[in-house]
């Protein structure tokens, strides 16, 4: 027979390490819980297409009248704010009563209180205007000033005049493109998403099918400039715009942009 054999004692020592232990695995399943909730809100707030380094950088409230305060148009009055299927937008109602210094764009609305250089863009669009071949709407980018700037074209049907990336130098619009699609159908009361992304020289531009690019180009002219929307005639809808980059330039808000005033411009 056993000596000094305390069996109470022993079952009290037998449930602390059952009590410890299941105090340890209760803290790992916390922590594990509590990591995979901020890597969840991490994707969130940076998808998974976004390349490294970017972080959104601007992300405008259409419904809030404050937004027309960091923005510069053509023609003020050819813009609106808009609400459509639940989305605040930024509406064009029409073609702008502006004369550009080459031809170009007509209708332009400019964030003018950040610059970027590398950044991708993303937006939804909905044209409503009236279908033809070159139905449009445009998204703008590296924008020195009225004459020297890029910006994409996404029409019905492609030409070397439409569906393309195109570049102002100075000159009426050239296209960059080396590839693009046989045309952005927008069909009617169609919101489509759409992606512009910028990294050294290389734009890629995609619409609606985000998992291939749908136009292409490799351009060196102009580094960082203000970002935008607009159309070379047409009217539309422009809403829940992100921008990311690696930063952004804060600059004082331009008003200068855009002085050229004039009768309505022909396509």
């Amino acid at each position: 027979m056993l000596q000094d054999c305390n069996a109470p004692a022993i079952l009290s020592k037998i449930q602390s390490e059952i009590a410890m232990n299941s105090i340890q695995w209760f803290a790992l399943a916390a922590l594990f819980v509590s990591s995979s909730y901020h890597a969840q809100g991490a994707d969130n707030d940076n998808p998974r297409h976004v390349p490294e380094g970017f972080s959104l950088q601007w992300e405008p409230d259409f419904g809030d009248d404050g937004i027309l305060q960091q923005l510069d148009f053509t023609d003020a009055k050819a813009w609106r704010r808009n609400t459509n299927a639940g989305r605040a937008a930024l509406e064009l109602v029409g073609n702008s009563r502006y004369a550009s210094k080459v031809r170009s764009p007509s209708s332009i609305a400019l964030l003018t209180t950040r610059r970027f250089g590398d950044f991708l863009l993303e937006a939804e669009l909905m044209q409503t205007g009236r279908d033809y071949g070159h139905r449009d709407l445009c998204l703008f980018f590296g924008f020195q000033d009225s004459g020297r700037y890029y910006y994409v074209h996404f029409a019905s049907k492609t030409d070397p005049e439409a569906n393309q990336i195109f570049i102002v130098d100075g000159k009426p619009f050239t296209k960059i493109s080396t590839k693009t699609t046989v045309g952005s159908k927008w069909g009617q009361n169609q919101w489509h998403r759409v992606r512009v992304q910028r990294i050294g020289t290389k734009i890629s531009v995609w619409f609606d099918d985000m998992t291939t690019p749908a136009m292409l180009a490799d351009d060196a002219s102009f580094g960082a400039g203000y970002l935008g929307f607009g159309s070379f005639n047409d009217s539309g809808m422009f809403a829940r715009v992100r921008v990311w980059a690696p930063s952004a330039e804060e600059v004082a808000r331009n008003r200068d942009l855009f002085k050229a005033q004039g009768e309505r411009g022909a396509r």
